[in-house]
């Protein structure tokens, strides 16, 4: 039986953005290691982690682009306004998963174009190039030179 090299049907691409030393990189780790780094390093250019979630019964895999303060991210628009804590991690998740939501909901009623490269979502990629999914042998097709 083949089996799907991906597990998720959307990628959603986030920008954390804000001044140097607010805590990003800590929101990020908080939300993709459950853990609080005390002594977070400062980011230097651009970091980023990955996180399967589950919307509406939807696998989204969620990458998190963790600047470190750059001026050229601030036309982002924002969706939702939640204060959270890296530090005691309380509505690191809720943040997250609230704005992947709310972009869910934006793909389901149209209002948001999968095609447009500036969105920042991407449906189920698809399997790569040049090869099977499985290693079995594939019965051979009547006229089919495959």
């Amino acid at each position: 039986m083949a089996t799907a090299p991906y597990n998720y049907s959307y990628i959603f691409k986030y920008i954390i953005i804000g001044d140097m030393g607010v805590g990003k990189s800590c929101l990020l780790h908080q939300f993709t290691e459950k853990k609080f780094m005390a002594d977070c390093p400062h980011t230097i250019g651009v970091e980023f982690g990955t996180r399967i979630i589950e919307v509406s019964g939807q696998k989204i895999k969620l990458q998190i682009w963790d600047t470190a303060g750059q001026e050229r991210f601030r036309a982002v628009t924002r969706l939702l306004f939640l204060e959270a804590s890296a530090k005691t991690g309380e509505n690191v998740e809720d943040a997250f998963l609230e704005a992947a939501k709310k972009i869910y909901q934006n793909i389901q009623d149209g209002s948001l174009d999968l095609n447009a490269a500036e969105s920042g979502v991407q449906h189920k990629p698809s399997a790569p190039q040049g090869g099977r999914l499985t290693s079995e042998p594939q019965p051979q097709r009547e006229g089919c030179g495959c």
